[in-house]
């Protein structure tokens, strides 16, 4: 893209707005409509068809930006007869801005000259290409704001996710244009077009995320305090590479588990085993990365309450789903804890099962 001071002021324009506007109008309207943003119940009754609106605009906005992402290296301009590739890192901006002192004259200007005396030593020689290098870094800051502001799974790892995200949209670019042969395949804008991913991800947890999560201080605060605490304990070097995968339940009856949570819940079982000497059955039975164990007794008992919580991405289908085979569920409430929606329903063997929104 050819860069101008008047199409810099343009870009970062439509940035501003998407970044500080958007977010904003976002909780303004969620808040007219009583919508709750933290992923709980709502008080409207017609929450759920207003928070499918609300991902289909954000959407849509997603979408217009790609397709002016998409128009500025293939549609804006025709393609060359020959391939272009530029490899060398940043020569151009080197070239466009001249130093006239060597390394220990800047250390030296900075510790005891001026402001003023620093900038007599800088000479921009081509505007253009610093603009190229600004306009590279803006027009990928929405991609990295857009996709943890439409995903959670994006927001679980905002910087990282997005940051890598935009390298491969980069790249994926760079290639097209090499091969379409419109414009130059180049190692800056695979740099600079990353780096705007990330600032993207930084933007929208110092304007989004803050926004539509009026508790992040007190989160934070906690976490802080209890990750200082925590280094010199047992687990914590390990906390990265430790999982909660299999959850114990006792039951009564090999055919009731079976009936209920291989046939009607769908879990898979990875093993079953059965003793010679006993009448006890143990299953192992599996849904995703969630384990759940069950050791039968195969005898009249009464067992204390039991609980398995699993959480899910869409709730409201899960619920639909599991009423439609057969199984009474409760109404959809607030978790207690994180304030996120779920539903409960009974099994077999005085066990509750909760089904929390991820």
């Amino acid at each position: 893209m050819t860069g101008s001071l008047s199409t810099c002021i343009y870009v970062t324009a439509l940035v501003l707005l998407l970044v500080a506007v958007m977010p904003a109008i976002d909780l303004y309207v969620c808040r007219k409509l009583k919508l709750n943003l933290m992923g709980g119940p709502s008080p409207n009754s017609a929450s759920e068809t207003f928070m499918k609106l609300r991902k289909a605009v954000i959407f849509l906005v997603f979408l217009i930006y790609l397709g002016g992402l998409m128009y500025i290296p293939f549609f804006s301009r025709s393609a060359t007869e020959d391939y272009q590739i530029h490899i060398a890192l940043f020569e151009d901006l080197k070239k466009a801005i001249y130093i006239d002192f060597g390394l220990f004259g800047a250390i030296y200007d900075v510790l005891t000259g001026s402001s003023a005396d620093i900038a007599s030593h800088i000479r921009i020689t081509n505007q253009s290409d610093i603009a190229q290098v600004y306009l590279n870094i803006m027009l990928f800051i929405p991609l990295g704001y857009l996709l943890p502001y439409m995903s959670e799974w994006y927001r679980r790892k905002v910087t990282v996710r997005t940051t890598l995200t935009a390298f491969l949209v980069s790249l994926a670019v760079e290639n097209l244009q090499l091969i379409t042969k419109h414009g130059f395949y180049d190692l800056d804008d695979l740099v600079t077009n990353t780096l705007g991913g990330y600032i993207g991800g930084l933007l929208y947890l110092a304007f989004a995320f803050r926004l539509t999560h009026p508790d992040w201080k007190a989160e934070l605060k906690r976490y802080r305090r209890w990750k200082k605490n925590a280094r010199t304990r047992t687990l914590y070097p390990f906390a990265r590479k430790v999982d909660l995968s299999r959850t114990v339940l006792l039951g009564t009856d090999e055919t009731a588990v079976w009936d209920f949570y291989v046939k009607k819940l769908g879990f898979r079982v990875v093993r079953q085993l059965v003793p010679e000497d006993s009448p006890d059955t143990s299953f192992l039975l599996e849904l995703g990365t969630s384990q759940v164990e069950i050791r039968c007794s195969n005898r009249e008992e009464d067992l204390p309450e039991q609980f398995l919580v699993i959480t899910s991405g869409n709730i409201e289908k899960v619920k639909r789903r599991v009423e439609e085979n057969g199984i009474e569920t409760g109404p959809m409430e607030a978790d207690p804890f994180t304030g996120m929606s779920r539903f409960s329903f009974k099994a077999p063997d005085n066990v509750t099962v909760s089904v929390i929104n991820a």
